[in-house]
């Protein structure tokens, strides 16, 4: 299939790459960006070719989080009731969709990740960063917490206070070192170590990885961090109502760009 958001390759065997390919736009996640990308996970899960998939973006960043000069809400790829809260239940329902894939998929940061891309990458089932990367959820300053809440179930309760707080980023040593990332690698290691990496992954079977994949997150789900998550809709809905965010929402992408820059 041919895409216009996102390339794909096949870097090794078994391994193949999905691009996010809006350089222009910093990688920015829009609606069909969302759908496309969905779209060919989907469709590795039915490709018997492949075993594993890497998700990286293309230029200078892995992604600038959610395109917000963009109708978010236009073809989602999710019905979500309306009423408050049915962006954040949509957005869960996007990231969940690829935890509960087949077949792994692992996040190569470069640049930077913000808000949404963090959103993005953690719901990858592996995700390996540059030491130089910068991760952040800035919005938290100045809108609401995060639409897809990992930060508490991925990197515990201090962890996650400090960075939801303060909305400050961190570098892609500190992402490895806290739990956000698997491991950190120089920027010009980073490919080829990713790369190491889904080859070793897809040597083995795909019947095998699915069960081994599902196995990790079915015990995530009994400890609750898949409630937990989803809990968190409530509370971004109610952000949505605060002063701070109707002044956010008058003049957002300004804010942004402020709060990305003083991170």
């Amino acid at each position: 299939m041919t895409y216009e958001l996102i390339l794909v390759d096949t870097p090794a065997e078994h391994v193949r790459r999905i691009t996010l390919n809006r350089p222009d736009k910093r990688n920015a996640i829009s609606t069909p960006l969302r759908n496309e990308l969905l779209d060919a996970l989907r469709a590795h899960d039915h490709d018997d070719d492949v075993r594993v998939t890497i998700l990286r973006g293309a230029g200078k960043c892995f992604s600038s989080g959610y395109d917000l000069g963009s109708a978010l809400m236009e073809d989602p790829p999710f019905y979500s009731a309306p009423g408050d809260g049915q962006w954040a239940r949509q957005a869960n329902d996007t990231w969940f969709s690829v935890w509960d894939l087949a077949k792994p998929v692992i996040a190569q940061i470069h640049g930077y990740a913000i808000a949404g891309a963090t959103e993005m990458a953690s719901a990858c089932d592996l995700v390996y960063v540059a030491d130089d990367a910068l991760i952040s959820y800035p919005v938290v300053r100045v809108a609401s917490p995060p639409d897809w809440q990992y930060h508490t179930v991925l990197l515990g309760l201090r962890r996650a206070m400090e960075l939801i707080l303060t909305g400050d980023a961190i570098n892609g040593e500190e992402a490895a070192r806290i739990g956000f990332a698997n491991r950190s690698f120089p920027a010009d290691r980073l490919e080829d170590e990713v790369l190491a990496v889904a080859t070793r992954i897809a040597g083995v079977p795909s019947d095998l990885t699915q069960i081994n994949k599902r196995s990790v997150h079915r015990a995530f789900d009994v400890w609750g961090a898949r409630a937990a998550i989803r809990s968190g809709t409530e509370l971004q809905a109610l952000a949505g109502h605060t002063a701070s965010a109707a002044a956010f929402k008058e003049n957002a992408l300004a804010a942004v760009k402020k709060a990305v820059a003083e991170s």
